[in-house]
This record gives structure tokens, C-alpha cells and sequence, in this order.
């Protein structure tokens, strides 16, 4: 089907059908209460975790699986051989939309929306993996899109549904640290390459790859391995960097637990990068190698809370309560929370939450639960996803809550990008001292509800993206 067909087919979905059980619209089958009819898109990397963890469930049939890469694909198509096999998501939708209930998507970022919203449209549950999306303009459409439809919906940030981040929850809504005035949030990331040089050149594009699917909204360009497997996620073009690839996951404890909502004003500073000796680089492609973003919110229950985030090896200052040998989050990640009356800790994915200093908890004693947890472990968070497209209860990380988080974690980027951006001096060259101004290293004051920087006009177009022809996200 042409693109330009297809998209206006599934925008038409919307109005087409009332909002009922999107098995309900399924013209070749009404599955069983404990079956669900999946499709998956990306099904290597990350992709091939949520195939084993749809396959763990025991509840899930594969219908059709889709990869640009043949190889990376490899050991998914191994575990379900009967599963019909596409490397145009498209063409899965055209032969099978009527024979699903649900989707996933573990494609790199660029891609997510794009993918998603056809199948979201034509009300089938979605499992999109973080950070939901590539941009701003796409996490506002998603969850848009999802409230519009009914349909049951999870974002693949594994530590919502952990006991952790209830915990975490349940001890500051106790009061036991007061109100939080600053967080701090940190990652290991990036454990892949950034700061590199543009690309220009090109090389052989692999047998097992249709890169122009895998490029699909991004501009047109030669193959490099400089950007495959993994190494996308250092490229502004294709991924967010390593606050887009961790902050679902870490910042999502200080969002959830205090109620965060869109942030009013970010600022960033980040490494920077030579080209050589006294030459600045002015490498606008990649994400850099570090950075730190300071982000303000206002809160119901906290008044403004400073949130600082902080990666590429940089840390937080550590706590005085820290003893010899004892240290804050652990070898990915964490979270400190500095409230009026005390510290609370917890390691990457929300884990292990404790106070500081460690002595508190010797006479600290847990207030009961009030949340309710996710049963069975490390595949929880599938399994509840699984569990609410069947049954209808309510997930972890719905598209109503992941597309605001996905949007602060975003808007750190966007401070990110105006920090990096520069302006060639007039009668300066690039391999000049001091060619460049630097226009975008300010305070950028957001508007969240009309998804716009209010004081500094070029972020703004960082807030969507131009799509190449036939790619466009309506």
C-alpha cells in the first residue's frame, strides 16, 4: 500500500469505530479470554527482550513478526518459526491488522511513532518501548491518540512495575523525609559512542538490512556502521542520548512519586568536544559525551522542586551522610530525593529505596502498603500489560502517564540541543579561536500545555522534527 494510503486509511480508523475491545474488531477471529494475537515490530536488541517476554507468558500467539534486519531478527524468528515474517511494518498491517489484538514496538526511538500510531489508530493495545518517543510533538500525539481510542497501552519502562517505586511512593507520601525540595538523578549512560564527528561518507549497506526502512522518517543518507546495532541511540537523528535512553527509567521515580507533570524551565551544560589542538569541534549530529540538565517543576504536594540530572560519568555531589564505603544508587544509575526532614536513595529502576543516613533504617519502620504490586518478577511488567489487554485492568506505565514522562525527560534534551548549538562568527572560520556564538545556552522557559519554549524560538524546532517525504507523522 502506498504510504500516503495507508496513512489516510488508519487516520480514518479513529471515527470509523466506536471504542470496544480491540479483539472485538477482529474480522478472522474472537480469541480466547486467556490468548492474546500479537504483532510484533523490532523483534532484535531490545526487541528480541519483549519477544521472550511475551513468550514467558504462556498467553501470547504471535501472528506476524517485522525487522528491517534479517540478522538481528535471527534468534526471535528461531523461537516462533509459524509466525509470518516482514521487513515492512506496513505490509504486516495490510495482511494481518484484522487478525490482532495488540502490537509491540522495539525499534530504535526515530521510529516509534511512526510505527505505532496506524495500529493504535486502528484500536489495537500497544507496547511501545521507552522513551516513548523521538520527540515531544509524537509523546503528546501517542497519548492523545491512546485516550481517543481506549485501547490498553504500556511503555517499556520496566521499574513501574516494580515494588520499588511503590515503595518509594509510599515512604514520601508518609512524610517521613517532608516535602522534597531537589532530586538528583544520574546514569552510567552513555555506554556507547557520542561526541562523534559528522558523517558523510557511506559505506556498503549489509545483505541482511533494508536501510531505507530502517531510516524511515530520518533524512536520507548513506549506510555507516558508525550508527548499527546499537550506536543509533548517540545520534540526535535516530536516538535521544543517554538521558532519553535512561531517564524513563530513573527520573520516572521522582515523576511518579511526586507528581511532576511538565517542567517550566530547563538548562543544560554539556562536554565539549574537540576537533584539535585549540580547534572546537562542532559536531551537531551526535549527542555529546556528557551533560548535565537542570529541570523545574511545580508541584501540588511539593511546591518547586529542582530536579538535576547527570550523565556520561559526571555524579551528583555525594551526601555527607554517606559513610566510608557506602554509596548512592549503584553501577547504572539512582535517584536521591533531599527532602526537609531527610534523604531518601534508590538504585536504577527504582530499586532498593533506603533513607540516609543508613542508620535511619535500624528504627525506621515501613508504613503499609498502599499500592498494589505486580506479581511475578523480572516479567512483570509484560505480564501486566498482557493481563489489562485481556481483562482490562489498569497498567503501569499507560500512554496517559508515560507520554508526560517521556515529555519532561525530552525537554531535557531540548536544553541539551540549544547548548550545543553554535553560530559561526562573521569573518570567522571553524578553525579559528573562539569562531562561534552560542545563542541557545540559556534558561529555556516551556509552556507545557501549548508545547512551546517561550523564550527562545530555534528550540521549537526541536520540539517535532522534519519527517522525509511519505514518512510524516499526522
Amino acid at each position: 500500500m502506498k504510504r500516503r494510503k495507508f496513512i489516510k486509511k488508519t487516520a480514518g480508523a479513529t471515527v470509523a469505530f466506536s471504542i470496544v475491545p480491540s479483539f472485538v474488531l477482529g474480522k478472522s477471529h474472537i480469541p480466547p479470554s486467556d490468548t492474546l494475537y500479537v504483532a510484533s515490530i523490532g523483534v532484535g536488541g531490545r526487541g528480541a527482550g519483549i519477544v521472550r517476554g511475551l513468550t514467558n507468558s504462556k498467553q501470547v500467539k504471535f501472528v506476524a513478526m517485522c525487522d528491517v534486519d534479517d540478522k538481528m531478527a535471527e534468534v526471535s524468528y528461531q523461537i516462533h518459526p509459524k509466525a509470518k515474517r516482514y521487513k515492512d511494518f506496513r505490509k504486516l498491517y495490510d495482511n494481518h491488522i484484522d487478525e490482532i489484538d495488540a502490537f509491540t514496538v522495539g525499534t530504535p526511538d526515530h521510529t516509534h511513532a511512526v510505527i505505532a500510531l496506524p495500529f493504535m489508530r486502528a484500536k489495537k493495545h500497544a507496547y511501545v518501548e521507552k522513551p516513548l518517543t523521538h520527540n515531544i510533538y509524537e509523546a503528546r500525539m501517542m497519548a492523545n491518540v491512546a485516550k481517543e481510542t481506549g485501547i490498553v497501552t504500556q511503555m517499556g519502562n520496566q521499574g513501574s512495575s516494580s515494588d520499588g517505586i511503590r515503595e518509594a511512593q509510599e515512604w514520601i507520601d508518609s512524610g517521613i523525609i517532608g516535602k522534597i525540595e531537589k532530586v538528583d538523578c544520574w546514569t552510567n549512560r552513555p555506554v556507547w559512542p557520542q561526541g562523534l564527528r559528522n558523517i558523510n561518507e557511506g559505506e556498503t549497506v549489509p545483505s541482511h538490512l533494508d536501510w531505507d526502512l530502517w531510516l524511515g522518517p530520518a533524512k536520507d543518507r548513506p549506510y555507516h556502521s558508525a550508527y548499527l546495532p546499537f550506536k543509533w541511540r548517540g545520534w540526535w537523528d535516530f536516538g535521544t542520548g543517554g538521558l532519553g535512553d535512561m531517564g524513563c527509567h530513573i527520573m520516572e521515580t521522582p515523576f511518579r512519586a511526586l507528581g511532576l507533570g511538565h517542567p517550566y524551565e530547563a538548562e543544560a551544560s554539556c562536554t565539549t568536544v574537540w576537533a584539535g589542538d585549540f580547534v572546537e569541534a562542532n559536531y551537531n549530529k551526535a549527542c555529546p559525551p556528557s551533560s548535565i540538565v537542570r529541570l523545574k517543576f511545580d508541584t501540588v504536594k511539593h511546591g518547586k522542586v529542582d530536579l538535576n540530572w547527570y550523565d556520561g560519568g559526571i555524579m551528583p555531589d555525594l551526601p555527607d551522610e554517606l559513610k566510608d564505603g557506602e554509596f548512592i544508587g549503584d553501577w547504572s544509575g539512582g535517584t536521591v530525593f533531599y527532602g526537609t526532614k531527610g534523604m531518601l536513595v534508590t538504585d536504577c529502576y527504582s530499586s532498593n529505596p533506603r533513607l540516609l543516613p543508613s542508620s535511619t533504617m535500624n528504627y525506621f519502620k515501613k508504613p503499609e502498603p498502599t499500592l498494589p504490586r505486580i506479581k511475578n518478577g523480572s516479567n512483570g511488567h509484560i505480564d501486566n500489560w498482557i493481563e489489562a489487554c485481556l481483562t482490562g485492568i489498569k497498567t503501569s506505565s499507560p500512554f496517559d502517564y508515560a507520554g508526560p514522562l517521556t515529555e519532561a525527560v525530552l525537554m531535557g534534551n531540548l536544553a541539551i540541543k540549544a547548548f550545543q548549538y553554535k553560530v559561526l562568527k562573521d569573518g570567522k572560520k571553524p578553525t579559528d579561536w573562539a569562531p562561534f556564538d552560542y545563542p541557545g545556552r540559556r534558561k529555556l522557559l516551556w509552556d507545557g500545555d501549548a508545547m512551546k519554549v517561550t523564550n527562545y524560538e530555534k528550540a521549537n524546532e526541536w520540539v517535532t522534527r522534519d519527517y522525509r517525504k511519505g514518512w510524516e507523522v499526522k
